[in-house]
């Protein structure tokens, strides 16, 4: 495999997804930080060089000319666990797996990370009026993706079926921080004990 780069601020849980699933598999990954609170991924030559959209992560495949770049978190922990177990073989779980991950991307991330980057990050001093008059309406979505994830917890071991997939390393990453923007994980009894599980695998490592 070409040398493999991941462009992140440490702090994201969408970087974190790909950090994590690198490490499950064993896969040598190098890390290059950005402080996206400061512009640092809205640079001219990190939208000429790394993504055109400003946004971390970016996977940076190989080296030099030849580099490609892979933005986006699921994306690129696809491309990292294609032929693993991290991706079911049979038709209906890969589906069903994928599933998941748009769930992440739109039902959950919007309302739990951003709750988290807002209160945790920004601070809530520094809030716009815009910001704060969205809190009340991403608790109550993010509560209500949760308690979804709790009710289907409550008989898988994992999102897809006995083993994990990519599907719960890409909700695990922003749930298993979620009381930092405000969130009651003692709420979630199954999505406590799921995250106890994703901890337990072999290859795991923290977020920070």
């Amino acid at each position: 495999m070409a040398p493999l780069t991941l462009h992140e601020d440490p702090r994201s849980g969408n970087c974190y997804k790909i950090r994590l699933t690198a490490a499950l598999l064993g896969v040598p990954l190098t890390t290059r930080s950005y402080d996206i609170t400061k512009g640092e991924t809205r640079t001219p030559e990190f939208l000429a060089q790394v993504n055109a959209n400003g946004r971390i992560p970016v996977l940076q495949i190989g080296e030099g000319a030849d580099a490609r770049f892979l933005p986006e978190s699921n994306a690129a922990c696809w491309y990292l666990a294609h032929g693993s177990a991290l991706i079911p073989a049979e038709r209906f779980a890969q589906a069903d797996m994928l599933r998941w991950m748009f769930f992440e991307q739109y039902n959950h991330e919007p309302n739990v990370a951003t709750l988290r980057f807002w209160l945790s990050i920004m601070g809530e001093a520094n809030l716009s009026p815009e910001q704060r008059a969205l809190v009340g309406a991403k608790r109550a979505a993010g509560n209500a993706a949760l308690a979804l994830m709790d009710s289907h917890l409550a008989g898988h071991a994992f999102f897809c079926g006995d083993t994990p997939s990519l599907a719960d390393i890409a909700l695990f990453a922003y749930t298993h921080v979620a009381e930092e923007g405000g969130f009651r994980l003692g709420d979630y009894p199954h999505i406590q004990s799921w995250i106890a599980r994703i901890q337990a695998l072999s290859g795991f490592i923290p977020m920070i």
